[in-house]
C-alpha cells in the first residue's frame, strides 16, 4: 500500500522557486513589476504561505515563456490584457532573426581573422585585400596602427588608399631607410625647436621629396589604378557602416596628437610643398 501524501494548500516563497525552478528572488521580481499577484500579508504585516495552485500555474507559465525568450513585459500584457499572442511572438521572431544576422557577421568576422591574421584581419576587408599579397612580416606595427586609425577617421577608402604607401615601403627597401630617417629627425623635432629653426623647413624639403619619390613607386607599381577601382566598390563595402562613421573632422579632433609646434610646423610646409609641386605638374 502507497503511503497517503497529503500536499499542502499553500507553499512558501522558496517551496514556490524550487518547484518552479526559478528562485525567491526572481518571484519578488515577478511580483513588483506586477507580472505575479504578491501573497496577501497576515495582521502582524508577515507574510504566510501565500503561493496556491493558481500561483504555482502562472510561475510554471513564466519559466516556460522566459525560456521561449519573451520579454517580462511582454508576458505581463499577454497575461494581464489578454493581448494576443501571435503579436509578441511576431516580433520575438524579428528580434531573433536580427540576433541571429549578428551572430553569422561576427562568426565571419571570426572566420576572416583566423584566415587573414591578427590584427591584420580587424581591418575592412577593403584594405586587407589590398595587403593580401605581402608576405607576413612585411608590414609593421606601426603601419598597421596607422591604417587603423586612417580607417577610423576616413573610412575604410581612406585606408584602403593609405596602403599604396605601406606596399611600397615594405617593398622597397631604400624608401623604407629614407622613411624611417625621417621618422626619426621629425620625433627629434621637440618642444623645445623653435618654429623658425632652419631643421623644419629642410625637414619638409626632405618629407616633400620622399613622398613624391613614394607616388612614383605607386605609380611604377600600378598601384594607383588599384586605387581607382576601389571607388566602384566602396559602396558596396561600406554597407551598413554608415550611421557608424563620424565626419574626418570630427574624428581628428577627438584623436590626441603629441606633435610640437615645430613638427606641426615642418608638417604644414611638407603639404604646402607638395601642392606646389603638384599643380607645377598640371
Amino acid at each position: 500500500m502507497y503511503p497517503s501524501i497529503t500536499p499542502p494548500r499553500q507553499v512558501k516563497i522558496g517551496d514556490a522557486a524550487a518547484f518552479a525552478g526559478t528562485t525567491p528572488r526572481a518571484i519578488r521580481h515577478y511580483h513588483e513589476i506586477g507580472l505575479l499577484p504578491e501573497p496577501e500579508r497576515g495582521g502582524d504585516g508577515r507574510r504566510r504561505y501565500g503561493y496556491g495552485y493558481d500561483d504555482m500555474i502562472r510561475l510554471l507559465w513564466i519559466r516556460k515563456t522566459a525560456a521561449v525568450g519573451i520579454s517580462l513585459d511582454d508576458m505581463r500584457a499577454a497575461f494581464d490584457e489578454a493581448r494576443d499572442i501571435e503579436e509578441i511572438l511576431s516580433r520575438l521572431e524579428e528580434t531573433l532573426a536580427a540576433r541571429e544576422a549578428e551572430i553569422e557577421r561576427q562568426r565571419a568576422a571570426v572566420q576572416r581573422l583566423q584566415a587573414v591574421g591578427n590584427p591584420l584581419g580587424l581591418l575592412s576587408e577593403l584594405v586587407t585585400d589590398r595587403l593580401s599579397h605581402l608576405p607576413p612580416g612585411a608590414l609593421r606595427p606601426s603601419d598597421l596602427d596607422a591604417l587603423l586609425v586612417t580607417e577610423r577617421v576616413f573610412g575604410p577608402l581612406g585606408a584602403a588608399i593609405q596602403a599604396s604607401v605601406f606596399i611600397v615601403l615594405a617593398t622597397h627597401p631604400d624608401l623604407r631607410a629614407e622613411d624611417d630617417r625621417l621618422d626619426a629627425a621629425e620625433a627629434a623635432l621637440d618642444d623645445g625647436v623653435d618654429t623658425l629653426d632652419p631643421r623644419v623647413e629642410e625637414l619638409a624639403v626632405r618629407r616633400c621629396a620622399q613622398q613624391r619619390a613614394l607616388e612614383q613607386a605607386i605609380e611604377a607599381a600600378g598601384l594607383d589604378a588599384a586605387e581607382e577601382k576601389l571607388f566602384e566598390i566602396y559602396d558596396a563595402d561600406l554597407k551598413g557602416e554608415e550611421d557608424t562613421q563620424m565626419s574626418a573632422f570630427e574624428a581628428i579632433t577627438k584623436m590626441p596628437y603629441d606633435f610640437s609646434p615645430a613638427r606641426m610646423r615642418c608638417m604644414e610646409l611638407t603639404a604646402q610643398l607638395l601642392t606646389d609641386a603638384h599643380s607645377a605638374d598640371h
